[in-house]
């Protein structure tokens, strides 16, 4: 899988925003250089139709026997419906929480005990979401073959619960590939890149926010 090709489209749409200098807070309390809003991916219909195909392509390389793909709730729904088309699949999502309402659904769309499922996500940072959709799909009877994502920031934390899950993550591009390619296609300085891959390595310490 070319990574650095999906990072050249996300740059090229702007879907990927560089503020060392004045971080982005997530909702953690984390402190990042880099914020990648991979809805604007369906804003942009040429790359839309090499992403998807991607996400489609890694869905066969890597997992042939998949049967259903389920989307993430918020993000991932569109792109694996665009997915599920590509690779004449049913899909569905899973929320991020039960309705109050109606059939009290969290899993939307139909899924059938031990049905052979791909979570397909847009971003994974540090794995708590994606894991409670698998977490969700796994209680519903699904054998949960993978996970496909979009982008992935790589941190150690995430990797380590990803594994201790026994999830695999096939991810069409990542952190150090679009801090490379960025720095290449001239986004921001090469001198940045160091601080941004410090920031991957131990988001806890924000030394790189200062640094030159």
């Amino acid at each position: 899988m070319d990574k650095t090709a999906t990072a050249k489209d996300l740059l090229a749409i702007k879907a990927v925003f560089f503020r060392p200098e004045e971080p982005f807070i997530w909702a953690s309390g984390i402190k990042s250089p880099v914020y990648c809003d991979n809805r604007l991916i369906l804003t942009a219909p040429e790359v839309r139709e090499r992403v998807e195909n991607r996400i489609a392509q890694a869905i066969k390389e890597n997992y042939p026997e998949a049967e259903v793909l389920m989307g993430t709730s918020t993000a991932g729904i569109a792109h694996a419906a665009i997915a599920g088309h590509i690779l004449g699949l049913p899909m569905g999502y899973v929320r991020s929480g039960a309705k109050d309402h109606g059939r009290q659904n969290r899993i939307e769309g139909r899924l059938e005990k031990g049905q052979k499922t791909v979570v397909v996500e847009d971003l994974i940072s540090t794995g708590g979401s994606v894991l409670e959709v698998v977490d969700a799909l796994r209680e519903a009877g699904a054998e949960v073959l993978g996970i496909v994502s979009i982008f992935t920031y790589g941190m150690k934390r995430g990797e380590e619960r990803l594994a201790a899950a026994g999830v695999k993550n096939v991810s069409l591009t990542d952190f150090d590939t679009i801090a490379q390619a960025a720095a290449d296609e001239g986004y921001i300085a090469p001198g940045d890149v160091k601080r941004l891959i410090a920031f991957r390595n131990d988001p806890s310490d924000e030394s790189w926010i200062g640094a030159k």
